[in-house]
């Protein structure tokens, strides 16, 4: 398993924004991705990690507290044909609501992400 950090790639209204992820075959190494992520005090202690991965067994997600985040990424693996990967995205909350402008910048890490891996598609 090699997990990917891209750090914090954008910030917005004090939040800041890291997106990571990690090649999956099962919700086990999923845990242990995650478990290897918040092994990073920085990452244990964000306010929000959320995640999501399409597995041959099916789609899992999670919000981590930031309500429709884990299927805003979800979406995106499955129109870009992702599989077989799980991509979290982290948010230090900055103490700012942001709105529905969350979930625009829960993309945005998620299209760097898949930008830096070259897991691109159509």
């Amino acid at each position: 398993m090699s997990l990917t950090r891209l750090g914090v790639i954008l910030t917005d209204r004090g939040s800041r924004y890291a997106v990571s992820g990690a090649p999956v075959t099962s919700r086990a190494e999923v845990d242990a991705v995650l478990a290897e992520l918040k092994a990073d005090r920085a990452y244990a202690r964000a306010t929000h990690n959320t995640w999501a991965a399409v597995l041959p067994t099916g789609a899992l997600k999670a919000d981590d507290g930031e309500s429709g985040a884990g299927m805003v990424i979800l979406r995106m693996l499955e129109r870009a044909g992702v599989t077989d990967h799980v991509v979290i995205v982290t948010r230090w909350y900055g103490g700012k609501k942001l709105g529905g402008d969350r979930f625009r910048r829960v993309q945005d890490c998620v299209r760097a992400y898949l930008e830096a891996t070259g897991s691109v598609g159509s």
